[in-house]
């Protein structure tokens, strides 16, 4: 299982990004660069979200180019965590597997269970506004689970967290996405984030998103783009 980025070019306005690359199943990938860089353009064109000007995406081989958002074998956490203020955090998740909430009894069971892997256990008929913001985005995390797709993009989810708390919630999404497999796709303008969770990192800079690296790898001796980006003088 693989995503492939076929000569993917995507402009707004002024702006333009290529990418021609693949990226293999089960790895945890940063998609690390400066703000303004495409980080987030990619990720949603991947998911679906954005339409690429030239350039086709492939899964499994399979060409998802024109598949809508839904049919794509990807789910997509937006930072907004997008709960329903006027529904329970039992009815927010279970959202992600029937919009019409009309669920049998094995699917109920699935979002009490998803609800305790989240540590979200006693939760359940409480509302999003009774939830701190680290919890609301355990909820989002949980719904995004429900869905069963093996791809996974979090687009900043937990930048707004405390570094303590980013850190349980990234521990959270390594554990789940290494149990199932899951490959997991997340921006980051943090380069600590992308040390601390991906074991590959794409670096997005001058229009240009370059193919996944090994993290460790690429940290130990950064290009020229990652310098400019870290603050690192040539000589340091």
């Amino acid at each position: 299982m693989s995503i492939t980025l076929d000569s993917l070019v995507l402009r707004q306005g002024n702006f333009r990004l290529t990418a021609d690359f693949v990226i293999e199943e089960g790895h945890k990938i940063a998609l690390l660069g400066p703000s303004g860089g495409g980080k987030s353009t990619l990720l949603s064109a991947i998911a679906g979200f954005i339409k690429e000007d030239q350039g086709r995406i492939y899964y499994n081989n399979k060409d998802i180019t024109n598949l809508p958002p839904a049919d794509r074998p990807i789910t997509l956490l937006f930072q907004d965590h997008n709960l329903f203020p006027h529904l329970s955090v039992e009815k927010n998740i279970e959202l992600g597997i029937r919009p019409n909430l009309k669920l049998t009894v094995e699917e109920k069971s699935r979002v009490k269970d998803a609800l305790a892997r989240v540590g979200l256990k006693d939760h359940g008929k409480k509302m999003p506004s009774e939830l701190s913001g680290g919890q609301q985005q355990r909820v989002a995390l949980a719904r995004a689970l429900l869905r069963d797709k093996p791809v996974l993009c979090l687009d900043e989810p937990f930048a707004a967290l405390g570094p303590a708390l980013k850190h349980e919630m990234l521990d959270l999404v390594a554990e789940i996405v290494d149990s199932t497999n899951t490959t997991l796709l997340m921006v980051t303008h943090d380069p600590d984030d992308a040390k601390y969770i991906s074991d590959q990192t794409v670096l997005i800079a001058d229009g240009v998103a370059r193919a996944p690296v090994e993290t460790e790898v690429l940290f130990a001796d950064p290009p020229e783009a990652l310098r400019r980006y870290l603050g690192i003088k040539k000589g340091a």
